[in-house]
């Protein structure tokens, strides 16, 4: 599906269309695959575009595998968007045992449930979320192929020189979410060496799209002349397109023990500059508050950019699509990623 990328991106349809392309890669790996797929945490910010992605890559590999998108819905029209694109969904609530037991059998999982925002509110719930759940599909889904998000935030901070933590270092998580997160992985590795179940650990750091993410924040103090904090004056990103493309390929790279893959953009971004290259789109002055640390959270992707190439959208037309769009005041899912974080409180 090697088809021109807009200038500008006039309407949610078409960001969404943007975000769910599948490369012509994916269709190919898909071929390979004879099977369901079910979705887990299908309703979040990641999960419609993504599995819209599967859906398309896998009709266009003329495949007739059903996809299953499991979330519990709670808000409106993400359930009725999948179900208008061919997806079939199913309500369920993960941390009940009694129906996970009644998901359908599929031989490939794509896990994205979690809890982030809210983390040191309700740490118990957090961390229930974040590690009992990934225990349940686990078990659940012994033997299977499983593609399970994590985060970059497993990793502690990095000297912004070191290029980044990569997947042989040892995780050093700040803070109870991050903590949570690495439970997430243990679970999932072991339940891998159990049941021999081949997994892929995705350490993702800020996929972002139009309506949210690390620009749009920055973007949006830059665009109301409020101060753009420094204090994690460094940062990787990656178009959430190109994010759910790599996610889906790396169901090539499942394996037992489960395997940690980081993906982001190829790049360590300086907060300051982008700050900046959006002033200059947006002819405004940048404000800036706080000093950038020697240190950031910052992932070395080498390995998966080795394995699936560059992607797709590059900085400069990031930069430019979030700018023409939050200028036009167009919608946003007002979720702060609250990037400038460095005490792991979320």
């Amino acid at each position: 599906m090697n088809q021109p990328f807009p200038l500008t991106i006039d309407s949610e349809s078409v960001l969404d269309e943007l975000l769910s392309r599948p490369s012509n890669a994916l269709i190919e790996d898909l071929k390979m695959f004879d099977g369901d797929f079910i979705v887990l945490g299908a309703g979040g910010k990641m999960g419609p575009t993504l599995t819209w992605m599967l859906k398309r890559a896998l009709d266009a590999a003329e495949s007739s595998s059903r996809i299953y998108a499991v979330s519990r819905f709670s808000s409106s029209g993400s359930r009725e968007w999948m179900e208008s694109k061919g997806i079939s969904t199913i309500a369920a609530d993960l941390l009940k045992r009694s129906e996970v037991e009644r998901l359908p059998a599929c031989p490939y999982v794509i896990y994205m449930a979690g809890m982030k925002f809210g983390a040191t509110q309700q740490p118990s719930l957090t961390w229930a979320m974040n590690t009992y759940v990934p225990a349940l599909i686990a078990e659940k889904y012994a033997g299977a192929r499983i593609v399970a998000l994590s985060t970059g935030t497993v990793y502690s901070f990095v000297p912004v020189e070191s290029g980044g933590s990569r997947e042989s270092d040892v995780p050093v998580p700040v803070g109870e979410y991050a903590q949570s997160c690495l439970g997430r992985e243990r679970m999932f590795d072991h339940f891998s060496r159990q049941d021999h179940t081949r997994i892929a650990l995705i350490r993702l750091n800020y996929a972002v799209e139009m309506r949210y993410g690390v620009l749009v924040d920055i973007g949006l103090k830059v665009l109301h002349e409020q101060p753009v904090d420094l204090t994690m004056g460094y940062l990787n990103l990656i178009w959430q397109g190109d994010a759910n493309d790599m996610i889906l390929r790396c169901l090539n790279l499942c394996q037992s023990p489960a395997t940690p893959v980081n993906i982001t953009g190829p790049d360590i971004l300086s907060v300051r500059e982008l700050a900046c290259e959006f002033a200059r789109r947006m002819n405004k002055t940048p404000v800036f508050t706080g000093k950038e640390a020697p240190t950031a959270l910052l992932n070395n992707a080498s390995l998966a950019l080795q394995q699936f190439g560059p992607p797709k959208i590059d900085l400069e037309r990031l930069l430019d699509w979030t700018s023409d769009w939050l200028q036009k005041n167009k919608p946003l899912l007002d979720k702060p990623t609250h990037f400038e974080t460095r005490n792991g409180n979320f």
